[in-house]
Formats: structure tokens, sequence, C-alpha cells
């Protein structure tokens, strides 16, 4: 379970809180007025950001707010993929399992699995600028795979990708999620996102971070601001 206890963030006249639980394998998204915090949220929980004093951040009981970001059991998955440009798709894959890339035989043929997975077979020896935008967030998907977090951070990471290629991308991030067994978090602006990919979803407006509904009922009885939103 991931759990932000009485978690504050000040940036200047700005301040996020949050206090809430998330059940482990839950896909939750997190929507919300632009400027309302949504990516800080992800910030703070990957470490990336340090939360102001008095407030504590668990995974599975174990206290990660002062760890590092590669300390923490978590894999992220950006807008802009975080590609480079000189390596091929199995190598950009493979720095999910060594940064050095020195992969065994058996190392090599999980880089192979992976993309394979999210429908890139053959493609190995590509680079990025022979891949489309839909095909260079498949490698960035298949990172996350060889990765094998249980925690999984996505910051709109479909955002650019056309109505029909971002509906077949988080088709793929849940079944990567359910591959793993991982706990997913995706913001998103996209109301057709939240229903393809939730089951959970947090609400922030304001900086305050409402803790996780299910996603059916919330939109059954939405709180003021969500529903101005929604245009419901």
């Amino acid at each position: 379970m991931l759990e932000l206890r009485s978690i504050r963030l000040t940036q200047g006249d700005f301040t996020l809180s949050a206090d809430l639980s998330i059940p482990n394998g839950a896909r939750v998204a997190i929507i919300g007025p632009s400027g309302a915090g949504k990516s800080t949220l992800l910030s703070l929980i990957g470490g990336f950001e340090a939360p102001d004093a008095g407030g504590a951040l668990l995974w599975d009981r174990k206290d990660v707010t002062q760890a590092l970001p590669h300390e923490r059991p978590i894999s992220h998955l950006f807008q802009d993929n975080n590609l480079f440009a000189h390596m091929t798709a199995a190598q950009n894959v493979g720095l999910g399992i060594k940064p050095n890339l020195r992969l065994s035989k058996a190392e090599q043929e999980r880089v192979s699995e992976a993309l394979s997975a999210v429908g890139l077979s053959g493609m190995e020896a590509r680079r990025p600028a022979e891949l489309s935008g839909g095909q260079q967030s498949r490698v960035a998907l298949a990172r996350v795979l060889v990765q094998e977090k249980p925690l999984i951070l996505l910051d709109e990471p479909f955002s650019a990708l056309g109505p029909a290629m971002r509906g077949e991308m988080i088709g793929l991030a849940k079944e990567v999620s359910e591959k793993l067994g991982a706990t997913m978090l995706m913001v998103t602006h996209d109301i057709a996102d939240v229903d393809r990919f939730a089951d959970l979803v947090i609400w922030i407006e304001d900086g305050h971070c409402q803790p996780p509904r299910d996603w059916a009922e919330m939109k059954a009885d939405p709180p003021k601001g969500l529903k101005a939103y929604i245009g419901a």
C-alpha cells in the first residue's frame, strides 16, 4: 500500500496537501484543473520534490520520505518518453535493467520479450528517429516492463498521441500493470482516458488531494469542482 500521511509541499504561494492511501495493484487516475498540483503529486511520490517537515510517505509500511528517486520501488513514464536518440530501441529498454548495458543473454532475452509484448518485435535495432510517436511510447513502456517495479507513475505519457493511439497505449499500460501486479498512477486531463484506465480517481483542486474514490461512484456523485471540470 502507498500511504501519504499528512504530506504538505509549499512552493511560494502554492501548497499541496495529501492525506490518503492507495491499495496495491490499483490503477489510479489523477485529475484536476490546470495548476492544481497533479504533476507535483507525482514528483513528491517519485522523490523529485521533498515535502515539508512533519509528513511521511510509506510504501508497504516502509518510510521512504527521505529516499532518493533511484532508491524507491518506482518506474516513471513521462510525456517525452526520455529515450536516448543515439541508442537503439533495445538499448533504451536495456537501460531499465542495467545503466551500463552490460546485459547477460537472459537479460537480452527479457528486453526482446518486453519489446514483443508491446508490439515491437523485430524493431530492436531502430533508433527513436526511425519510430513513430506511438512506437516511441511503446519503447518507453517496454522499459517500464523490464524494470519490474511495484509502483509505476505516468505523467500524461500519451497526451501527444491521437485519440485512437492514446486509447491503444492506455490498454497496453493496463496490461503492463496487470502483468507486474503493479500499482499504477496516471496524471491525465482527458476524462476518456480515465474511463479506459482507472479503478480509482484522485481529484485535486486548489492544491488539496482528495482521497481516491471509485470512478463510477465519483461520476455519479461528483464533487462540485469535478462537476464543472467535466461539464456535468
